[in-house]
């Protein structure tokens, strides 16, 4: 037997890949941003130089890598509801798990980022009698975040391709709706190949342009 694309449609596309779609970007938009602002605020403990703010958030960071993606999600989406006592749904399930998991590796890209910055830079801030909060906001954390933007950018592809994980509670991502369609269609493998396609060519699109984006700045400098 060979594949049977036939079922591929306009129908296809609006009743099942496009909710997905849209629930893919949008939970990567906002763990993303969740992610990188957490993720900031951790990198800020470890390089603090004080222990009651570094080892918690060393140990926050180290945990978090160290177990994997699909595991947390079903973590937070059978423990959340037990301990408050009522479901919050697979979505929220998702965001929260996100957020929490994506800023561990948001962090260590911030805290290589802003140890990148020449400690010259720094000590000139604290000369002009800035505060540490000062130095990082206006010296510091622009330069970083130029620094870091194509591996930042790079990270929320990666962030995009794990989107797909949050199918194994059920929430209805860009995979869902291609299994949801090839089950309902009768051509189950069709759909994991079409799913496989898509996010290939979303995937290799989003690298080349991070490639672009890291030529250019390189170019600037």
């Amino acid at each position: 037997m060979g594949l049977d694309l036939s079922f591929l449609s306009w129908d296809l596309l609006t009743k099942f890949i496009l909710k997905g779609f849209a629930f893919s970007v949008q939970l990567t938009v906002v763990a993303t941003l969740g992610g990188i602002a957490l993720g900031t605020v951790l990198a800020l403990m470890r390089l603090s130089g004080r222990k009651w703010l570094a080892l918690p958030a060393t140990a926050y960071v180290n945990g978090m890598r160290s177990v994997p993606l699909v595991m947390v999600i079903l973590w937070f989406f059978l423990l959340i509801p037990f301990l408050i006592g009522k479901s919050i749904g697979a979505e929220w399930s998702a965001v929260i798990t996100f957020i929490a998991f994506e800023a561990a590796y948001f962090s260590e890209i911030m805290r290589a980022g802003i140890q990148s910055i020449p400690r010259g830079q720094v000590m000139a801030g604290q000369a002009l009698g800035m505060t540490y909060a000062q130095n990082m906001r206006l010296i510091v954390l622009p330069q970083a975040f130029r620094n870091m933007l194509p591996v930042l950018l790079t990270q929320t592809i990666i962030l995009f391709q794990d989107t797909s994980l949050v199918y194994a509670i059920g929430a209805y991502d860009l995979l869902k709706g291609f299994v949801t369609a090839g089950k309902i269609y009768g051509r189950p493998e069709e759909a994991y190949l079409l799913a496989a396609v898509v996010y290939f060519i979303i995937c290799f699109s989003l690298s080349t342009l991070v490639r672009r984006l890291q030529a250019k700045i390189a170019i600037i400098r």
